[in-house]
């Protein structure tokens, strides 16, 4: 995970990874911040499918929003629409074809839609399950 910072373009030492994992009850708890979760997520990408074709890293979104969480994800662990529909479905919240591609449209299309905070934590809650079931496959 510290990999994934650093080629994010994040300084994270392993002291600081594991306080971002505690309870927030705890003393030393630090919470994640959007950009180091965008950090991490673009580490991830570059770790799991290499640098873009031009070469250079993206630039940081002006505000990270649950849209782009789900594309990011997506590209870095390479899932195809039936992955994502299936996960979805496994976190007990299926959606169409029509509005899985709504989802990852640019704001602004006639046909963009908002990824709430349910929409996501189902596809979390569903991504373990799913890769479960995948790696025993």
């Amino acid at each position: 995970m510290v990999s994934c910072f650093k080629e994010g373009g994040a300084d994270v030492s392993a002291s600081e990874l594991k306080s971002l994992f505690l309870r927030e009850e705890d003393d030393e708890f630090l919470p994640c911040t959007s950009r180091q979760l965008e950090q991490f997520l673009d580490g991830l990408i570059l770790l799991k499918r290499g640098p873009r074709k031009e070469g250079s890293k993206p630039p940081p979104a002006t505000r990270l929003t649950n849209n782009l969480l789900l594309k990011k994800i997506r590209i870095a662990l390479e899932f195809k629409e039936e992955d994502m529909l299936e996960i979805l479905k496994l976190g007990e919240f299926p959606l169409s074809k029509a509005e899985l591609s709504a989802l990852f449209r640019k704001e602004g299309h006639k046909h963009y839609m908002d990824c709430g905070d349910q929409i996501l934590k189902r596809f979390l809650k569903g991504l373990p399950l799913y890769l479960k079931t995948s790696t025993s496959k």
